[in-house]
């Protein structure tokens, strides 16, 4: 009887002292005057003492919502232990593409995700709030999403990672109501053509973004990946690029967000966490 009651007090005490903790929280919007949910991974470590960590901001996709990484993908929550890092799923609209759009004041996303949900979140976790321990990734339009908001905001995110990003919004102007959000090709192409982080990056932001941007060779977004790659080669911008076999689906993006998380830690402890 003693021996089993142990064994129970072992399975109790492993499940939940060293497990990393879901929250969803609520956080408001000023823009458009509403909460917006938001999932928050803390690692295991969050529960000992006063330590502080670095915070990964994770975007989802077209149609998807702030807690579909976390169901879809359940082994993040691992590498939040792994890593000992904070992982923000925030909620990024059903088809906001991440931009404060110029034709829809109801779509203020770039200022809720880089300056709502960081400042929520360093005044209610234990972050460590500055830019060295700040990074930011998605796939696909959450990919083209955290790209373009590193490059508007470098002294917010010191890195950024893009898995199957739409990095080139101009060949797909009738797809994934991109024209919803900037206005349509024909009667805004200036909003198609500097709000495309191909054409963004080489803007030389005062503050390096350390970048690692990957796609699956059977991905339709295949082509513009491979094409912000050679730009960023050509302006000898640093970066890592990934390319391996897959297609735009979570089969791949499962196992990226490992490689884009690992990406983050080795930059992380590079800055003296």
């Amino acid at each position: 009887m003693k021996s089993s009651f142990f064994l129970f007090a072992i399975v109790i005490f492993c499940t939940t002292t060293f497990a990393a903790s879901v929250d969803t929280v609520l956080i408001y919007s000023t823009g458009m005057h509403q909460e917006i949910k938001c999932v928050i991974i803390r690692p295991d470590l969050y529960k000992q003492g006063k330590l502080r960590f670095p915070v990964v901001y994770l975007l989802h996709g077209y149609s998807d919502r702030y807690d579909t990484w976390v169901k879809t993908v359940p082994a993040i929550k691992n590498y939040a232990d792994q890593m000992q890092m904070v992982i923000a799923c925030p909620d990024g609209g059903f088809n906001s593409w991440y931009f404060d759009s110029p034709v829809d004041p109801a779509c203020q996303y770039d200022t809720y995700i880089s300056k709502e949900v960081v400042e929520y979140l360093d005044t209610h976790y234990r972050t460590i709030p500055d830019r060295s321990h700040r990074a930011i990734a998605g796939l696909s339009m959450g990919g083209h999403g955290a790209l373009y908001l590193a490059l508007r905001h470098p002294a917010i995110f010191g890195a950024a990672g893009s898995m199957s990003g739409g990095v080139d919004l101009r060949p797909f102007p009738t797809s994934w109501d991109i024209a919803q959000r900037i206005g349509d090709l024909r009667s805004h192409p200036e909003n198609w053509q500097k709000m495309s982080v191909v054409n963004m990056m080489g803007n030389d932001p005062l503050k390096p973004v350390a970048f690692m941007i990957e796609c699956g060779t059977d991905d339709f977004f295949y082509d513009v990946n491979q094409k912000l790659h050679e730009k960023m080669l050509a302006l000898k911008i640093p970066h890592d690029y990934v390319i391996r076999p897959g297609k735009h689906n979570w089969a791949y993006w499962g196992n990226a967000v490992e490689y884009q998380l690992l990406f983050f830690k080795k930059y992380f402890n590079n800055r003296g966490n």
